[in-house]
Protein backbone atom coordinates (compact mmCIF):
# COMPACT_ATOMS: atom_id res chain seq x y z
CA UNK A 1 0.00 0.00 0.00
CA UNK A 2 1.36 3.43 -0.96
CA UNK A 3 1.78 6.26 1.55
CA UNK A 4 -0.78 8.38 -0.33
CA UNK A 5 -3.32 5.57 -0.18
CA UNK A 6 -2.71 5.12 3.56
CA UNK A 7 -3.14 8.87 4.13
CA UNK A 8 -6.43 8.77 2.26
CA UNK A 9 -7.73 5.85 4.36
CA UNK A 10 -6.69 7.43 7.68
CA UNK A 11 -7.74 11.01 6.84
CA UNK A 12 -11.22 11.02 8.41
CA UNK A 13 -10.62 8.46 11.21
CA UNK A 14 -7.70 10.52 12.55
CA UNK A 15 -9.57 13.80 11.99
CA UNK A 16 -12.46 12.36 14.00
CA UNK A 17 -10.18 12.08 17.04
CA UNK A 18 -9.47 15.83 16.99
CA UNK A 19 -13.09 16.65 16.10
CA UNK A 20 -14.34 14.65 19.14
CA UNK A 21 -12.40 16.80 21.60
CA UNK A 22 -13.07 20.00 19.65
CA UNK A 23 -16.79 19.27 19.97
CA UNK A 24 -16.41 19.18 23.78
CA UNK A 25 -14.83 22.61 23.79
CA UNK A 26 -17.30 23.96 21.24
CA UNK A 27 -20.24 22.74 23.36
CA UNK A 28 -18.82 24.47 26.45
CA UNK A 29 -18.17 27.66 24.50
CA UNK A 30 -21.46 27.61 22.53
CA UNK A 31 -20.87 30.54 20.14
CA UNK A 32 -23.09 31.63 17.27
CA UNK A 33 -21.36 30.06 14.25
CA UNK A 34 -21.06 31.74 10.85
CA UNK A 35 -19.64 29.50 8.10
CA UNK A 36 -18.01 30.92 4.97
CA UNK A 37 -17.69 28.35 2.21
CA UNK A 38 -17.11 27.92 -1.51
CA UNK A 39 -14.34 27.10 -3.97
CA UNK A 40 -12.68 30.54 -3.94
CA UNK A 41 -13.12 33.95 -2.34
CA UNK A 42 -13.55 32.54 1.18
CA UNK A 43 -10.55 34.17 2.82
CA UNK A 44 -11.24 37.58 1.30
CA UNK A 45 -14.81 37.35 2.62
CA UNK A 46 -13.47 36.36 6.05
CA UNK A 47 -11.34 39.50 6.07
CA UNK A 48 -14.26 41.64 4.89
CA UNK A 49 -16.36 40.38 7.80
CA UNK A 50 -13.48 40.90 10.22
CA UNK A 51 -13.19 44.51 9.05
CA UNK A 52 -16.80 45.00 10.18
CA UNK A 53 -17.05 42.92 13.36
CA UNK A 54 -13.41 43.31 14.46
CA UNK A 55 -13.05 42.05 18.08
CA UNK A 56 -16.70 40.99 18.39
CA UNK A 57 -15.90 37.62 16.79
CA UNK A 58 -13.22 34.93 16.66
CA UNK A 59 -11.99 34.06 13.16
CA UNK A 60 -10.56 30.79 11.86
CA UNK A 61 -7.55 32.32 10.14
CA UNK A 62 -5.36 29.75 8.33
CA UNK A 63 -7.76 26.94 9.29
CA UNK A 64 -10.45 25.61 6.95
CA UNK A 65 -10.14 21.81 6.84
CA UNK A 66 -11.22 18.75 8.82
CA UNK A 67 -8.01 19.13 10.81
CA UNK A 68 -7.50 22.88 10.74
CA UNK A 69 -10.89 23.83 12.19
CA UNK A 70 -10.79 21.41 15.17
CA UNK A 71 -7.20 22.54 15.82
CA UNK A 72 -8.32 26.17 15.83
CA UNK A 73 -11.21 25.49 18.20
CA UNK A 74 -8.86 23.62 20.56
CA UNK A 75 -6.19 26.31 20.36
CA UNK A 76 -3.66 23.99 18.73
CA UNK A 77 -1.32 25.16 15.99
CA UNK A 78 1.02 23.53 13.50
CA UNK A 79 4.03 25.86 13.42
CA UNK A 80 6.57 24.04 11.24
CA UNK A 81 4.33 21.60 9.30
CA UNK A 82 6.88 18.90 10.18
CA UNK A 83 5.69 15.31 10.69
CA UNK A 84 6.98 15.10 14.27
CA UNK A 85 4.51 17.81 15.34
CA UNK A 86 1.66 15.32 15.12
CA UNK A 87 2.89 13.44 18.20
CA UNK A 88 2.62 16.51 20.41
CA UNK A 89 -0.72 17.51 18.93
CA UNK A 90 -2.17 14.04 19.53
CA UNK A 91 -1.27 13.99 23.24
CA UNK A 92 -2.15 17.64 23.93
CA UNK A 93 -5.63 17.41 22.44
CA UNK A 94 -7.60 15.89 25.38
CA UNK A 95 -6.24 18.53 27.77
CA UNK A 96 -6.94 21.44 25.40
CA UNK A 97 -10.61 20.41 25.20
CA UNK A 98 -11.13 21.70 28.75
CA UNK A 99 -9.33 25.03 28.43
CA UNK A 100 -11.17 28.24 29.24
CA UNK A 101 -13.62 29.18 26.50
CA UNK A 102 -12.94 32.19 24.25
CA UNK A 103 -14.73 35.39 25.30
CA UNK A 104 -16.17 36.03 21.81
CA UNK A 105 -19.77 34.94 21.26
CA UNK A 106 -19.46 34.83 17.46
CA UNK A 107 -17.28 32.32 15.59
CA UNK A 108 -16.63 33.07 11.91
CA UNK A 109 -15.31 29.93 10.21
CA UNK A 110 -13.86 29.45 6.73
CA UNK A 111 -14.70 25.90 5.64
CA UNK A 112 -13.42 24.10 2.54
CA UNK A 113 -14.21 20.79 0.84
CA UNK A 114 -10.99 19.35 -0.55
CA UNK A 115 -12.39 15.83 -0.91
CA UNK A 116 -15.65 13.85 -0.86
CA UNK A 117 -16.97 13.57 2.69
CA UNK A 118 -15.34 16.73 4.01
CA UNK A 119 -18.42 18.93 3.67
CA UNK A 120 -20.57 16.52 5.66
CA UNK A 121 -17.78 15.90 8.19
CA UNK A 122 -17.49 19.62 8.97
CA UNK A 123 -21.13 20.64 8.54
CA UNK A 124 -22.55 18.13 11.01
CA UNK A 125 -19.81 19.21 13.46
CA UNK A 126 -20.24 22.99 13.11
CA UNK A 127 -24.02 23.16 12.47
CA UNK A 128 -23.83 26.87 11.62
CA UNK A 129 -26.48 29.44 12.36
CA UNK A 130 -25.64 31.18 9.08
CA UNK A 131 -23.84 29.91 5.97
CA UNK A 132 -22.37 32.26 3.36
CA UNK A 133 -21.71 30.42 0.07
CA UNK A 134 -19.60 32.49 -2.29
CA UNK A 135 -18.63 30.30 -5.28
CA UNK A 136 -18.24 26.94 -7.02
CA UNK A 137 -15.45 26.01 -9.46
CA UNK A 138 -13.07 23.17 -10.28
CA UNK A 139 -10.77 23.06 -7.27
CA UNK A 140 -9.18 19.84 -5.97
CA UNK A 141 -10.93 18.23 -8.94
CA UNK A 142 -8.76 15.12 -8.89
CA UNK A 143 -10.37 14.06 -5.60
CA UNK A 144 -13.83 14.09 -7.19
CA UNK A 145 -13.01 12.36 -10.52
CA UNK A 146 -14.17 8.95 -9.32
CA UNK A 147 -17.65 10.28 -8.48
CA UNK A 148 -18.06 11.32 -12.12
CA UNK A 149 -16.42 8.21 -13.59
CA UNK A 150 -18.78 5.95 -11.64
CA UNK A 151 -21.80 7.97 -12.75
CA UNK A 152 -22.79 9.34 -9.35
CA UNK A 153 -22.53 12.89 -10.73
CA UNK A 154 -22.54 14.20 -14.30
CA UNK A 155 -19.76 16.76 -13.83
CA UNK A 156 -16.98 17.65 -11.42
CA UNK A 157 -18.78 20.88 -10.57
CA UNK A 158 -21.92 18.92 -9.63
CA UNK A 159 -19.88 16.68 -7.33
CA UNK A 160 -18.10 19.60 -5.67
CA UNK A 161 -21.33 21.60 -5.27
CA UNK A 162 -23.04 18.63 -3.63
CA UNK A 163 -20.24 18.38 -1.06
CA UNK A 164 -20.40 22.09 -0.24
CA UNK A 165 -24.19 21.75 -0.04
CA UNK A 166 -23.92 19.95 3.28
CA UNK A 167 -23.23 23.30 4.94
CA UNK A 168 -26.61 24.72 3.93
CA UNK A 169 -28.26 21.39 4.79
CA UNK A 170 -27.01 21.66 8.38
CA UNK A 171 -27.61 25.43 8.73
CA UNK A 172 -30.09 26.29 11.48
CA UNK A 173 -31.28 29.74 10.45
CA UNK A 174 -30.16 31.63 7.31
CA UNK A 175 -28.34 30.87 4.06
CA UNK A 176 -26.85 33.71 1.98
CA UNK A 177 -25.56 32.70 -1.45
CA UNK A 178 -24.13 33.81 -4.77
CA UNK A 179 -27.27 33.06 -6.76
CA UNK A 180 -25.55 33.69 -10.10
CA UNK A 181 -23.97 30.24 -9.80
CA UNK A 182 -26.19 27.51 -11.30
CA UNK A 183 -24.28 24.93 -9.27
CA UNK A 184 -25.11 26.69 -6.00
CA UNK A 185 -28.72 27.13 -7.06
CA UNK A 186 -28.98 23.40 -7.76
CA UNK A 187 -28.33 22.67 -4.07
CA UNK A 188 -30.69 25.18 -2.45
CA UNK A 189 -33.54 22.67 -2.14
CA UNK A 190 -31.48 20.95 0.55
CA UNK A 191 -32.31 23.64 3.10
CA UNK A 192 -35.66 24.70 4.57
CA UNK A 193 -34.10 27.76 6.15
CA UNK A 194 -34.39 31.36 4.92
CA UNK A 195 -32.35 31.99 1.74
CA UNK A 196 -30.96 35.35 0.69
CA UNK A 197 -29.88 35.36 -2.97
CA UNK A 198 -27.17 37.71 -4.23
CA UNK A 199 -27.33 38.70 -7.92
CA UNK A 200 -24.48 40.88 -9.23
CA UNK A 201 -26.52 42.63 -11.91
CA UNK A 202 -29.12 43.74 -9.38
CA UNK A 203 -26.57 45.20 -6.97
CA UNK A 204 -23.43 46.34 -8.80
CA UNK A 205 -23.88 49.77 -10.38
CA UNK A 206 -20.22 50.34 -11.25
CA UNK A 207 -16.77 48.81 -10.88
CA UNK A 208 -13.45 50.52 -11.50
CA UNK A 209 -9.84 49.73 -10.72
CA UNK A 210 -6.72 51.92 -10.77
CA UNK A 211 -3.07 51.16 -10.09
CA UNK A 212 -3.63 50.88 -6.35
CA UNK A 213 -7.36 51.20 -5.58
CA UNK A 214 -10.64 49.50 -6.43
CA UNK A 215 -14.08 51.10 -6.26
CA UNK A 216 -17.41 49.30 -6.20
CA UNK A 217 -20.72 51.14 -6.41
CA UNK A 218 -23.25 48.81 -4.81
CA UNK A 219 -26.87 49.89 -4.47
CA UNK A 220 -25.66 53.39 -5.36
CA UNK A 221 -23.18 53.48 -2.45
CA UNK A 222 -19.44 53.61 -3.12
CA UNK A 223 -17.06 51.19 -1.44
CA UNK A 224 -13.42 52.12 -2.07
CA UNK A 225 -10.53 49.79 -1.23
CA UNK A 226 -6.80 50.51 -1.17
CA UNK A 227 -6.21 47.12 -2.79
CA UNK A 228 -6.60 45.50 -6.18
CA UNK A 229 -9.82 43.49 -6.06
CA UNK A 230 -11.46 41.65 -8.97
CA UNK A 231 -15.03 42.44 -9.98
CA UNK A 232 -16.18 39.11 -8.54
CA UNK A 233 -15.29 40.46 -5.08
CA UNK A 234 -18.71 42.13 -5.23
CA UNK A 235 -20.15 38.80 -4.07
CA UNK A 236 -17.98 38.81 -0.97
CA UNK A 237 -18.81 42.45 -0.22
CA UNK A 238 -22.56 41.95 -0.55
CA UNK A 239 -22.53 38.68 1.38
CA UNK A 240 -20.70 40.53 4.15
CA UNK A 241 -23.17 43.44 4.13
CA UNK A 242 -26.11 41.01 4.20
CA UNK A 243 -24.59 39.25 7.21
CA UNK A 244 -24.18 42.56 9.06
CA UNK A 245 -27.86 43.33 8.52
CA UNK A 246 -28.81 39.87 9.76
CA UNK A 247 -26.67 40.34 12.89
CA UNK A 248 -28.01 43.89 13.30
CA UNK A 249 -24.49 45.24 13.48
CA UNK A 250 -23.46 48.75 12.33
CA UNK A 251 -21.98 48.86 8.83
CA UNK A 252 -18.74 50.62 7.90
CA UNK A 253 -19.38 51.40 4.21
CA UNK A 254 -15.73 52.40 3.78
CA UNK A 255 -14.40 49.03 5.02
CA UNK A 256 -11.66 51.11 6.65
CA UNK A 257 -10.27 48.18 8.66
CA UNK A 258 -10.05 45.77 5.72
CA UNK A 259 -6.71 44.09 5.02
CA UNK A 260 -5.97 41.71 2.16
CA UNK A 261 -4.42 38.33 3.04
CA UNK A 262 -1.09 37.38 1.37
CA UNK A 263 -1.02 36.12 -2.20
CA UNK A 264 -4.33 37.68 -3.25
CA UNK A 265 -3.35 40.49 -5.63
CA UNK A 266 -0.92 42.07 -3.16
CA UNK A 267 1.06 44.93 -4.72
CA UNK A 268 4.83 45.40 -4.21
CA UNK A 269 7.64 47.55 -5.55
CA UNK A 270 10.14 45.43 -7.43
CA UNK A 271 13.69 45.86 -8.66
CA UNK A 272 14.33 48.23 -11.58
CA UNK A 273 11.18 50.23 -10.87
CA UNK A 274 8.90 47.28 -11.60
CA UNK A 275 5.51 46.68 -9.98
CA UNK A 276 4.73 43.19 -8.71
CA UNK A 277 1.18 41.91 -8.32
CA UNK A 278 1.31 38.78 -6.19
CA UNK A 279 -1.58 36.34 -6.67
CA UNK A 280 0.35 33.17 -5.84
CA UNK A 281 -1.91 31.75 -3.14
CA UNK A 282 -3.49 29.22 -5.51
CA UNK A 283 -4.65 28.72 -9.09
CA UNK A 284 -7.60 27.18 -10.89
CA UNK A 285 -9.28 28.30 -14.10
CA UNK A 286 -11.88 30.38 -12.26
CA UNK A 287 -9.35 32.29 -10.17
CA UNK A 288 -7.02 32.62 -13.19
CA UNK A 289 -9.84 34.15 -15.22
CA UNK A 290 -10.80 36.51 -12.41
CA UNK A 291 -7.31 37.91 -11.89
CA UNK A 292 -6.62 38.18 -15.63
CA UNK A 293 -9.80 40.20 -16.08
CA UNK A 294 -8.63 42.54 -13.32
CA UNK A 295 -5.19 42.82 -14.92
CA UNK A 296 -6.75 43.66 -18.28
CA UNK A 297 -8.63 46.59 -16.71
CA UNK A 298 -5.55 48.12 -15.06
CA UNK A 299 -4.60 51.38 -16.84
CA UNK A 300 -0.98 50.35 -17.33
CA UNK A 301 1.45 49.62 -20.13
CA UNK A 302 4.32 47.10 -20.19
CA UNK A 303 2.24 44.37 -18.55
CA UNK A 304 3.79 40.91 -18.20
CA UNK A 305 1.99 37.75 -17.02
CA UNK A 306 3.80 34.98 -15.16
CA UNK A 307 1.45 31.99 -14.89
CA UNK A 308 2.07 28.65 -13.18
CA UNK A 309 0.42 25.25 -13.36
CA UNK A 310 -3.11 24.72 -12.09
CA UNK A 311 -2.72 21.80 -9.70
CA UNK A 312 -5.06 18.97 -8.66
CA UNK A 313 -7.18 19.19 -11.81
CA UNK A 314 -7.27 15.44 -12.30
CA UNK A 315 -8.85 14.26 -15.55
CA UNK A 316 -9.72 17.88 -16.41
CA UNK A 317 -6.04 18.87 -16.45
CA UNK A 318 -5.53 19.03 -20.24
CA UNK A 319 -8.86 20.74 -20.91
CA UNK A 320 -8.40 23.36 -18.19
CA UNK A 321 -4.88 24.29 -19.30
CA UNK A 322 -6.00 24.56 -22.92
CA UNK A 323 -8.80 26.88 -21.83
CA UNK A 324 -6.18 28.92 -20.01
CA UNK A 325 -4.32 29.44 -23.30
CA UNK A 326 -7.43 31.01 -24.83
CA UNK A 327 -7.94 33.31 -21.83
CA UNK A 328 -4.30 34.39 -21.84
CA UNK A 329 -4.38 35.11 -25.56
CA UNK A 330 -7.23 37.62 -25.02
CA UNK A 331 -5.18 39.71 -22.60
CA UNK A 332 -3.44 42.87 -23.80
CA UNK A 333 -0.01 42.24 -22.35
CA UNK A 334 3.52 42.49 -23.70
CA UNK A 335 4.77 39.08 -22.65
CA UNK A 336 3.67 35.78 -21.10
CA UNK A 337 6.01 33.60 -19.04
CA UNK A 338 4.73 30.12 -18.20
CA UNK A 339 6.13 27.86 -15.49
CA UNK A 340 5.44 24.17 -14.95
CA UNK A 341 5.03 20.94 -16.86
CA UNK A 342 1.28 21.38 -17.41
CA UNK A 343 1.35 24.87 -18.88
CA UNK A 344 4.41 23.86 -20.90
CA UNK A 345 2.65 20.79 -22.31
CA UNK A 346 -0.88 22.10 -22.88
CA UNK A 347 -0.93 25.93 -22.73
CA UNK A 348 2.32 26.93 -24.42
CA UNK A 349 1.78 25.11 -27.76
CA UNK A 350 -1.55 26.87 -28.31
CA UNK A 351 -0.18 30.30 -27.43
CA UNK A 352 2.93 29.71 -29.51
CA UNK A 353 0.80 28.72 -32.47
CA UNK A 354 -1.22 31.94 -32.33
CA UNK A 355 1.94 34.07 -32.00
CA UNK A 356 -0.11 37.09 -30.86
CA UNK A 357 1.86 37.57 -27.62
CA UNK A 358 5.55 36.65 -27.13
CA UNK A 359 5.48 33.59 -24.87
CA UNK A 360 8.13 31.47 -23.19
CA UNK A 361 7.77 28.38 -21.01
CA UNK A 362 9.95 26.96 -18.25
CA UNK A 363 9.81 23.96 -15.95
CA UNK A 364 11.23 25.46 -12.75
CA UNK A 365 10.89 28.72 -10.78
CA UNK A 366 14.65 29.37 -10.86
CA UNK A 367 14.51 29.46 -14.66
CA UNK A 368 11.69 32.02 -14.46
CA UNK A 369 13.68 34.15 -12.03
CA UNK A 370 16.77 34.07 -14.24
CA UNK A 371 14.70 34.99 -17.30
CA UNK A 372 13.10 37.95 -15.54
CA UNK A 373 16.39 39.20 -14.12
CA UNK A 374 17.87 39.12 -17.61
CA UNK A 375 14.96 40.60 -19.56
CA UNK A 376 13.13 43.21 -17.48
CA UNK A 377 14.30 46.68 -18.46
CA UNK A 378 12.35 48.77 -15.97
CA UNK A 379 8.81 49.97 -15.41
CA UNK A 380 7.11 46.62 -16.14
CA UNK A 381 4.10 45.42 -14.14
CA UNK A 382 4.55 41.74 -13.37
CA UNK A 383 1.46 39.69 -12.54
CA UNK A 384 2.25 36.38 -10.81
CA UNK A 385 -0.61 33.89 -10.73
CA UNK A 386 -0.25 30.33 -9.52
CA UNK A 387 1.48 28.31 -6.86
CA UNK A 388 4.50 25.97 -7.20
CA UNK A 389 7.00 28.32 -5.54
CA UNK A 390 6.39 31.45 -7.62
CA UNK A 391 6.45 33.27 -4.28
CA UNK A 392 10.17 32.40 -4.22
CA UNK A 393 10.63 34.23 -7.51
CA UNK A 394 8.87 37.29 -6.10
CA UNK A 395 11.05 37.12 -2.99
CA UNK A 396 14.13 37.63 -5.14
CA UNK A 397 12.57 40.52 -7.09
CA UNK A 398 11.39 42.64 -4.17
CA UNK A 399 13.02 46.05 -3.81
CA UNK A 400 12.35 46.00 -0.07
CA UNK A 401 13.45 42.60 1.24
CA UNK A 402 11.63 43.20 4.54
CA UNK A 403 8.38 42.64 2.66
CA UNK A 404 9.23 38.95 2.29
CA UNK A 405 7.14 38.34 5.44
CA UNK A 406 4.06 39.51 3.48
CA UNK A 407 4.32 36.65 0.97
CA UNK A 408 2.59 33.28 1.20
CA UNK A 409 4.05 30.03 2.52
CA UNK A 410 6.52 31.38 5.08
CA UNK A 411 6.74 28.17 7.15
CA UNK A 412 10.12 26.42 7.40
CA UNK A 413 8.96 23.42 5.39
CA UNK A 414 8.21 25.69 2.41
CA UNK A 415 11.49 27.55 2.86
CA UNK A 416 13.29 24.22 2.68
CA UNK A 417 11.44 23.21 -0.50
CA UNK A 418 12.18 26.55 -2.18
CA UNK A 419 15.88 26.05 -1.44
CA UNK A 420 15.67 22.66 -3.16
CA UNK A 421 14.50 24.54 -6.26
CA UNK A 422 17.45 26.92 -6.00
CA UNK A 423 15.49 29.85 -4.59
Amino acid sequence: MTIDRLKKILYFPLASYFRFFARIRLKKWHPRIIVITGSSGKTTLLHLIESQLQTKALYSHHANSSYGIPFHILGLERKTLAVYEWIGLFFKTPFYAFKKSPREKLYVVEADCDRPGEGKFLAEFLRPEVTLWVSISKTHSMNFDELVTTGIFKTIEDAIAHEFGYFIEYTSHTVIVNADSPYINSQLSRTKMAIQKIHKKQLLNNYSVSQSTTTFTINHKKCKFSYLLPETAVYGITLCLSLMKYLREPIDDSFSHFTLPPGRSSRFKGIRDTTIIDSTYNANLSSMTTILELFEKLPLTKKWIIAGDMLEQGKSEKEEHEKLAHILSQNCCERIILMGKRVSQYTFPLLNKKKTIPTVAFQTPIEVLQYLQKNIIGGETLLFKGARFLEGVIENLLENKKQVSQLVRREKVWEKRRKQWGL
